[in-house]
This record gives structure tokens, sequence and C-alpha cells, in this order.
């Protein structure tokens, strides 16, 4: 049975070597970077100053699992903490729903809440932290979720990059973007604007979902990949998805990989630019932006110098790249070209990776947008 996006899709189950779990600090660090943005639209949350708000509901939407998962959690925690007297002070309580495809490893999140409980009453000893509760809920986010009006704060980190389909090949202009798994240089215009409309379609379609879920004023904080430039060749994923298409080609040269799977494979992803987001936002005229701003970060998750042009050790860092990919994209790959090529293709992609750093320190481009409900 073949893949489908919204139901198969999911990052490395478990805590092996290759899993999500030991794979994540990029996504680690984008959630730390972007933590004040989260607590002031935590502030923000509109409260009726009349009426007793008794509980907020706030929501993960790809929540994955692992510890970045419940580090979202106990981030909103402490921002409820900050600002009780606004929020009614300790009468308030949280309803957390981690949101994420039906292939997530849910039960690793559970298994993982009472070390986890026991971390926040240690964390605030020193008062009482707001009563809060926690569910997991299957499903795609390009799909209705709640009742209306039933959620104050919607989050998403690292996620909104991934388009709603798996399969952008049953468009057939997709074919002719042979050579290249995503936007490269020889990818004809009419298939870079296709990746283009993907992008804006789905996130007019979200947008739309999660404005009649929320209440009145109702906040949003979005993190993705983007593009720091409004060329749609260039960019820092244009750049590691040709490294990977490399890593491929190599296998279709060694016979491990058929032609035919290559040219058929278009990664399901798309990186905006701030002014596509922008314009998108204005397009769907149901948010005010309150913040949107883009910052960079090394390929390489372990690699801490924001400063230097050059990488210390290209091999290690290779290596770490290559495994941040594979716990993110093996279930596609497999899906696609089959488990066994799997080692070799990251072992390719590692080397190729290697090389590009030898010669140039490059990093990703992050959006984060905070978007109220009109």
């Amino acid at each position: 049975m073949a893949m489908k996006m919204d139901r198969d899709f999911h990052m490395v189950a478990g805590e092996g070597e290759t899993s999500y779990f030991k794979n994540s600090t990029l996504q680690r660090k984008a959630l730390l970077e972007t933590k004040p943005v989260l607590e002031k639209a935590v502030r923000d949350i509109r409260t009726d100053d009349d009426v007793l708000q008794p509980s907020i509901t706030v929501v993960d939407l790809g929540c994955s699992s692992g510890e970045n998962t419940l580090l979202f959690v106990s981030n909103v925690i402490e921002a409820i903490c900050r600002h009780r007297e606004k929020l009614h002070g300790n009468l308030v309580e949280l309803q957390f729903f981690l949101k994420d495809l039906p292939g997530n490893d849910f039960n690793h999140v559970f298994q993982s809440l009472e070390k986890f409980k026991e971390a926040i009453a240690m964390k605030f000893m020193d008062e009482t932290p707001p009563p809060f509760s926690i569910a997991g809920l299957p499903g795609s986010y390009y799909t209705k979720l709640f009742p209306r009006q039933s959620v104050h704060l919607f989050h998403s980190s690292f996620c909104l990059h991934w388009r709603s389909e798996l399969d952008l090949t049953v468009n057939k202009e997709m074919y002719k973007n042979k050579a290249n798994i995503y936007i490269g240089k020889t990818t004809p215009p009419d298939v870079a604007k296709l990746y283009q409309e993907h992008f804006q379609k789905d996130m007019l379609l979200f947008l739309k979902l999660r404005y009649e879920e929320l209440v009145l004023g109702g906040q949003m904080v979005l993190t993705f990949l983007g593009k720091i430039t409004e060329d749609v060749y260039c960019g820092d994923m244009s750049l590691v998805f040709g490294l990977l298409g490399q890593s491929l080609e190599s296998l279709v040269e060694e016979g491990l990989i058929e032609r035919e799977k290559l040219n058929s494979f278009n990664v399901p992803f798309y990186g905006p630019s701030i002014d596509e987001v922008k314009t998108v936002v204005k397009q769907s005229g149901l948010f005010d932006i309150n913040h949107i701003k883009l910052f960079q970060s090394n390929w390489d998750p372990y690699d801490d110098d924001s400063e230097g042009d050059g990488v210390s050790d290209s091999l290690q860092s290779g290596i770490n790249v290559s495994k941040c990919y594979r716990a993110a994209m093996e279930p596609i790959l497999a899906s696609h070209f089959g488990e066994s090529v799997l080692h070799r293709l990251f072992e390719q992609f590692a080397y190729n990776i290697m090389e590009h750093l030898e010669s140039e320190k490059t990093k990703y481009s992050i959006i984060v947008v905070s978007l109220k409900k009109r």
C-alpha cells in the first residue's frame, strides 16, 4: 500500500541512533530562540476582565515525540506563571493537546509524562504551577481538528514547511523536474511555480481552519524553515536538497535505485520567504501579524559557533546533518525507494555534506511568525 502524507508521515520513532529523539537538537534550538515570542503570545491571550476564564486550551501542531514536545509545554506553563494576574491568578487551568499525524510515536510522549510532571513540580517549588492536563490528538493540521472558538493558542515548530500531499508527481508537470528532488538550478519555471502555489494553497487552508477554531483574539506562534531571498531558486534548502538529490543519483549509478524512481520523486516541502508569508496572511484577511522575524542556525546543530566562517570538523558535521535528515525523512524515502538503500543513501549524503562544508559554512533560514485572530 502506497504511503499517504496525512496518514503515514512521521519522524523516526523510539530512541535509537537514527531516531528523532536523538537527532532533534536543531528543533530544540529553534524552540529556545522563539521562546520570547511564545511568552508574549501567552501574555496576549485575550481574556474578558468581567468573566472568569476557568481554562486555557493550548495546542501544539506537529508535536512529534521526545524532549522537545514537553519543552514546549514547560515553556507555556512558565509563561502562564509569569502572567498569573492577567490570566486570573491561580484559578486558571491548562488543557494541552499534542497533535501529530497518526504514525507519530505518541506512546513515547505518554510514557514521559510522569517524569515530566515531577520535573514541573520541582521547577516551580516556590510557587504552585497551574493545574494542567495533556492529551494526544492524531490528525493532519490541514483538516478541521477542534470545535469552533475553542482554542486560545496554537503553536507549531518545524512543521509548516511540509506540504499536505506526498505525491507531488500527481501533477504531470512535476516530471519535468528530472535530476532534482526540490527546486534546483535546472528546475523549469512552471515547476517552481507549482511549489509556490502548493504552499499558498496549503497555508490559506491552514489559516482558515485555525481561524474557525480560535477564540476571538486567539494567538498562533508558527516556526518553519524558509529562505532569506525572494529568488525561488536560491536558499539553503534548495542547496541541501540538491546534495540529497546528488546522493540519490549516486545510488542510481550504483544500480541500487531505478532512474524512474528518482525522476518521479519530489520532496513535499516548500520554504517560503518572509514576504511570501506576509502575502498569504494578508490574502486570508483573517489574522494580524504581531511579529515576524527570520533568524539563522548552522546546518550542524551541534556547531554553536554563530560567527565563524569555517567548520572545525566537516566530517563529523556531515554525519550530524545526515542524521537530522534521516530522522525526519526516513519514512518518505523508505516508502519510495525501499528501506534497503537507506544506510548507503545517508552515508553518501553525509559525505556530500562534508564536502560542501569544507568550502562553505551554511546556515538554515528559519521564520517565526506570531499571529492574532481578528
